[in-house]
C-alpha cells in the first residue's frame, strides 16, 4: 500500500485547510485509516481515524468539533477537513493505513498556522 498526502500549507489562525491521502496498491487489505501529526520536539500523535467503510470515527480531544475525517472508497482517498485552525495545530501531518497486510505511512505534509 502506498499513501500520498497533499493539501498542507500556510494558513492564518481561524482558517481552514483540507488534507487528502490517496491510497494505491493493496487497498483491499486496509480496515482503518487515520491522520497523525508531529510537531517539532513532540511525539507523533493521533488526530483522527476512520474505518474503511466510514462507519466509525474517533478524534483527539484537541480537534473535536473543528476537524472532520472522511473517506471516499471510490477514489481510495481519505480527507481531513480542518476548520478554526490554531497555531498549536502546526505540525507535519501523516496519513496512516493499517490492515491484514501491515501498517503503512505517507511521507507527511506540513501544516503551518500563523497567529
Amino acid at each position: 500500500v502506498q499513501l500520498v498526502e497533499s493539501g498542507g500549507g500556510l494558513v492564518q489562525a481561524g482558517g481552514s485547510l483540507r488534507l487528502s491521502c490517496a491510497a494505491s496498491g493493496s487497498t483491499f487489505s486496509i480496515n482503518t485509516m487515520g491522520w497523525y501529526r508531529q510537531a517539532p520536539g513532540k511525539q507523533r500523535e493521533l488526530v483522527a481515524q476512520i474505518t474503511s467503510g466510514g462507519g466509525s470515527t474517533n478524534y483527539a480531544d484537541s480537534v473535536k468539533g473543528r476537524f472532520t475525517i472522511s473517506i471516499d472508497n471510490a477514489k481510495n482517498t481519505m480527507y481531513l477537513q480542518m476548520n478554526s485552525l490554531k497555531p498549536e495545530d502546526t505540525a507535519v501531518y501523516y496519513c496512516n493505513a493499517r490492515g491484514g497486510l501491515g501498517k503503512y505511512w505517507g511521507q507527511g505534509t506540513q501544516v503551518t498556522v500563523s497567529s
